[in-house]
C-alpha cells in the first residue's frame, strides 16, 4: 500500500526514544521526512544518524519551555519548506496516588502532558491549518491505571481536546487523532516493571494476546494514521493495546 507519505514533512517530539522514535522510524521508512524534538542532544544526535541526515534534523530542547512548539515549526520550514503535521508525544507523568501526589506534582504534568500538547498543535495548525495531528495518549484515557494519578488524571482531558480540535480543523482539511498505546515494551515500561516484560506481566494486565506490545507496532499504526490512507479518520482514538481495554 502507498500510505503517500514521500516527502511529507512531520514534527515528531519525545523522539529520542521510545514511542516518539518508533513512530518517527515508521513515518521515515514510508518516506517521510522529520524533526525530531526532545531533550537529549546526544540521543538525538543517534537518532539522525540511524535515520539519515536527508529524512531527520534534531531540536534540542524542552516542550515545557513556551517556545519550544514554535521553533520546532521554524526548524521543520527552514530545513525542508513545508510542514504537513506531528506526531505529539510527550512521555508520561511520574506514578503516584490521588492524595499523594502533591500540587507541584500536578501542575509539572500538566504543564508537560497537557499544554505542551496544546502548544504544538496550535504552532503546527498556524503554518498550516490542513495539518494532520497524531496525539499519544494512553489507555489511561478510557480506564484508570493503578498509582498513576497524573496520567488518569490529564490524558482524558487531552482525548476530548483531540475531539473538539478534530472539528475545529476539519473544514480546513484538517486532521486530529489520539492514539492510547498499552503496555508497549518501551525503556519507561521497563522501568515501571522493573524487569524487562514476561508473558506473566501480560497476564497480569489483562492483555489477551499474551504479551507485550513492540514499540515498532506502535510506530506502524501512527505513521498510518498521519497518512493519505486514513484521510478520512479524524476525532477518534485508536488503542494499541493487544486487546487490553475491555470497553468499546
Amino acid at each position: 500500500m502507498d500510505c503517500g507519505l514521500h516527502d511529507r514533512v512531520f514534527i515528531v517530539t519525545a523522539a529520542s526514544g521510545g514511542l516518539g522514535l518508533a513512530g518517527a522510524r515508521a513515518l521515515v521508512a514510508e518516506g517521510a521526512r522529520t524533526v525530531l524534538v526532545a531533550r537529549r542532544r546526544d540521543a538525538l544526535e543517534e537518532a539522525v544518524a540511524e535515520l539519515g541526515a536527508d529524512r531527520a534534523t534534531a531540536l534540542a530542547a524542552d516542550l515545557s519551555e513556551a517556545d519550544t512548539a514554535q521553533r520546532a515549526v521554524e526548524a521543520a520550514l527552514g530545513a525542508w519548506g513545508r510542514l504537513d503535521g506531528a506526531l505529539v508525544s510527550v512521555g508520561g507523568p511520574p506514578k503516584g496516588t490521588v492524595t499523594g501526589t502533591t500540587d507541584a506534582q500536578w501542575l509539572g504534568a500538566f504543564d508537560s502532558v497537557f499544554l505542551a500538547a496544546v502548544r504544538i498543535a496550535r504552532a503546527v495548525l498556524g503554518a498550516n491549518g490542513a495539518a494532520r495531528l497524531g496525539f499519544v495518549l494512553s489507555v489511561s484515557a478510557k480506564m484508570p491505571l493503578a498509582d498513576m494519578a497524573p496520567s488518569n488524571g490529564l490524558r482524558p482531558g487531552l482525548a476530548m481536546l483531540v475531539k473538539q480540535l478534530s472539528d475545529e480543523i476539519a473544514p480546513a482539511g484538517g486532521r486530529a487523532v489520539g492514539l492510547m498505546p498499552g503496555n508497549i515494551a518501551t525503556g519507561r515500561m521497563i522501568d515501571l516493571l522493573g524487569h524487562e516484560p514476561t508473558a506473566e506481566d501480560a497476564r497480569r494486565a489483562g492483555i489477551p494476546m499474551g504479551r507485550l506490545g513492540t514499540p515498532a507496532e506502535f510506530g506502524a499504526v501512527a505513521a498510518f494514521l498521519l497518512s493519505d490512507a486514513a484521510s478520512y479518520l479524524t476525532g477518534c482514538l485508536v488503542p494499541v493495546d493487544g486487546g487490553m481495554l475491555r470497553g468499546l
